[in-house]
């Protein structure tokens, strides 16, 4: 026997004793084994689903349902559930998504001081932005009348006390809110002697009205605009 038929037998003897050393350690295959765990399925799923969870499925809230809620969270924050303002403030959101009924106060505040002050001054370009036709019509005609008489209208805004969103509505696409506001200002008119013929230069006096805001909900134009003003005074 030659010394390459001696070194293949020996690496045959090792190899046996490696495959047994490897079976007595890893074990056999007897039949009885557990199947192997399923690491993505239930706890159960080896066996199968047990009474009474059978069958069950679990059903996730629809995401339209979901964005509904989030949608309304600030309207239902801003005037209780259920009631007539908030049921018609829902469907004023539902035809523009982008309505906020506090976002929409606090713009309406700041539309109260620059159209009163703007009709004070006769500024008839910050009102023509910030009014319907038919109201600048109107403003622009007592303008005028002032105008041709020579009297002058001097104001001072104070703040605005309250400012109560009282009624929503959709009329086709266009939307309509009406405000209260209730308002602090010191106000007096001057004829063309500087005499004064209306108000008071010193005093404060609380002017109350009812105005409302319109917006077509199609239009790309976010803002709104004076469409009718009452006094309650």
């Amino acid at each position: 026997m030659g010394a390459n038929d001696f070194v293949t037998i020996f690496f045959l003897v090792a190899a046996v004793l490696i495959f047994f050393q490897l079976r007595s350690v890893l074990g056999r295959r007897t039949g009885n084994e557990k199947p192997p765990r399923d690491l993505y399925g239930s706890p159960d799923s080896a066996t199968g689903p047990t009474a009474p969870d059978a069958g069950k499925v679990v059903t996730l809230p629809r995401r339209d349902v979901a964005e509904d809620e989030d949608r309304f969270a600030a309207i239902d924050a801003f005037a209780a559930a259920g009631t007539p303002l908030n049921d018609s403030l829902r469907e004023l959101n539902k035809a523009d998504p982008s309505f906020n009924p506090k976002e929409f106060v606090n713009g309406a505040r700041m539309a109260y001081e620059m159209i009163v002050m703007a009709f004070a001054d006769g500024d008839r370009k910050a009102l023509k932005g910030l009014l319907s036709r038919e109201v600048y019509e109107g403003f622009d005609a007592a303008i005028a009348e002032r105008e041709a008489k020579g009297e002058k209208v001097k104001s001072t805004f104070v703040g605005i006390d309250k400012a109560d969103l009282l009624s929503a509505e959709m009329k086709g696409t266009e939307a309509f809110v009406t405000m209260r506001i209730v308002s602090q200002m010191i106000s007096a008119t001057y004829d063309k002697a500087g005499a004064l013929i209306d108000g008071d230069a010193e005093a404060v006096a609380e002017i109350s009205d009812l105005w409302t805001f319109a917006r077509d909900s199609r239009s790309r134009d976010p803002n709104w605009k004076l469409v009718a003003t009452e006094s309650e005074q």
